[in-house]
């Protein structure tokens, strides 16, 4: 029930997001055309030309509305948090409508107007999330669409769920009370209190509203499991179960089907989600064009300095271990002398590492050494934003001696992640970095992408541990 009343509740924000950017376009429009408040002319192109651009807009703004977490109850975020998000992802909105009309080559296309609709739209994107919260507390204070909920067991179950569902109004949900068999009648357990035994239940369903009871006992009485379900649904009442293992779960959970036996994974991983893997990998392969078409010079002048400064290939090529622990050949910048490869294989670089050319020490401070990995990302073997990958020898040492190391491993690793921003990088702290790694593999949202793609220009590029 409460998936279906989100699911209901997402379709009425997407209908009316659709609504509110295609105003904001049209209102866009009409200032920048129609009337003369800037102070411009007219345009060779009509109305019907800029309309049309809503075919992919509104697509894209869905998109990274969804991946935004926008989509989600945001009863227990505050205003202002909710606030920020929608900047944020009209800010990468606006930056991916910029990258596509530059793509399709519409370059007559009014920057007036995109930047009246970048205003328009988060402005408006604000006052409707604002008006859907203060609707609901209004609708929720006034007593409508209320569902009342019994709560079997006071223990540690029951005193963790009442809070979730006391703060989450959207969901329209009142604790009438607890039944327990081991906690006095009276009791208070946050703003509700304990009004029976369970062997009470039936009494409780006939003399109250009760329109669900949500059963938070452990799993070890099954017997009495199976008699609360038959007394609701011999009563007409819904049940549902929290599941008491939960706790040991070491990640966010969620729950697969292979027909109808249920699967509950314990390592939530947002990106084994096909469409959110699907949008990374699309901004990776655009990210990645057009890096290497801007940065063509610097690469072209890092290649001949490479040759003209020492012997050997420009490229130098080393084994790692990337997505699903597969094996890939990662591209780097020469930045040493030629030497045997048995030598190098269990080689760890060093700050006054001697095999190092003057100007290998150069691009490997600046990370100019990297810029090749671009390949790597057109290819697949990596992503923009990732963990970084390690040799085998090392991923072998490492995944003994620290726990969880491997999980680094469930995504594309990365030229730049969320331990280099934070200054995990070079010579320091190996479970540290393996911390981050590990957050960013559970919380990755395309937001954190965008945060550590700017980090790594403030001070992710040249950086003391970088040698």
């Amino acid at each position: 029930m409460i998936r279906q009343n989100q699911r209901a509740f997402n379709l009425l924000l997407v209908l009316i997001d659709i609504v509110v950017i295609s105003f904001s376009l049209v209102l866009a429009w009409f200032i920048r055309f129609q009337t003369n408040l800037l102070g411009f002319g007219q345009s060779t192109w009509g109305f019907n030309y800029y309309m049309a651009s809503l075919l992919f807009v509104i697509p894209i703004y869905f998109m990274v509305y969804y991946v935004s977490g926008l989509y989600k109850p945001q009863r227990t975020k505050s205003i202002r948090l909710e606030s920020l998000k929608i900047i944020r992802a009209n800010f990468i909105g606006l930056f991916m409508i910029v990258t596509v009309l530059f793509i399709i080559g519409l370059d007559d296309y009014s920057r007036y107007m995109i930047a009246l609709f970048a205003i328009f739209g988060t402005s408006f994107s604000i006052i409707e999330r604002l008006f859907f919260r203060f609707s609901l507390r209004y609708i929720r204070g006034k007593g409508f669409n209320i569902k009342y909920i019994l709560i079997i067991g006071a223990g540690v179950l029951g005193r963790k769920i009442s809070p979730k569902i006391e703060e989450n109004e959207y969901l329209g949900y009142t604790i009438i009370g607890f039944l327990d068999d081991n906690v006095e009648k009276g009791n208070k357990i946050g703003e509700s209190e304990v009004i029976g035994k369970i062997k009470d239940l039936e009494d409780i369903i006939s003399e109250n509203q009760v329109d669900r009871v949500i059963i938070a006992i452990s799993p070890r009485h099954y017997d009495l499991m199976e008699q609360i379900v038959d007394i609701c649904e011999k009563d007409g009442v819904k049940a549902e179960i929290v599941p008491d293992y939960y706790r040991f779960f070491p990640a966010k959970p969620y729950i697969d089907m292979i027909e109808d036996i249920p699967i509950i994974d314990i390592r939530y991983v947002p990106l084994d989600n096909t469409f959110k893997k699907i949008i990374k990998r699309a901004l990776d392969f655009t990210v990645a064009i057009l890096a290497i078409i801007f940065l063509s010079p610097i690469i072209l002048i890092a290649a001949l300095m490479v040759k003209i400064s020492s012997s050997g290939p420009v490229i130098f090529k080393q084994e790692r271990i990337g997505l699903h622990r597969k094996k890939f050949v990662i591209y780097k910048f020469r930045s040493m002398k030629v030497q045997d490869e048995e030598k190098e294989k269990y080689g760890w670089t060093t700050g006054d590492d001697p095999r190092k050319t003057k100007f290998g020490t150069f691009i490997r401070k600046t990370s100019i050494d990297e810029l090749p990995q671009l390949f790597n990302v057109l290819k697949g073997d990596m992503s923009i934003i990732g963990p970084r990958p390690e040799r085998s020898q090392f991923v072998e040492k490492f995944r003994e001696d620290i726990p969880k190391y491997m999980i680094k491993h469930h995504v594309r690793p990365g030229m730049t992640g969320w331990a280099q921003v934070n200054g995990w990088r070079g010579n320091t702290s190996i479970k540290k970095r393996i911390e981050y790694d590990i957050y960013y593999v559970e919380n990755w949202n395309l937001l954190m992408d965008v945060k550590i793609f700017f980090m790594t220009f403030i001070k992710g590029f040249v950086n003391k541990n970088a040698y």
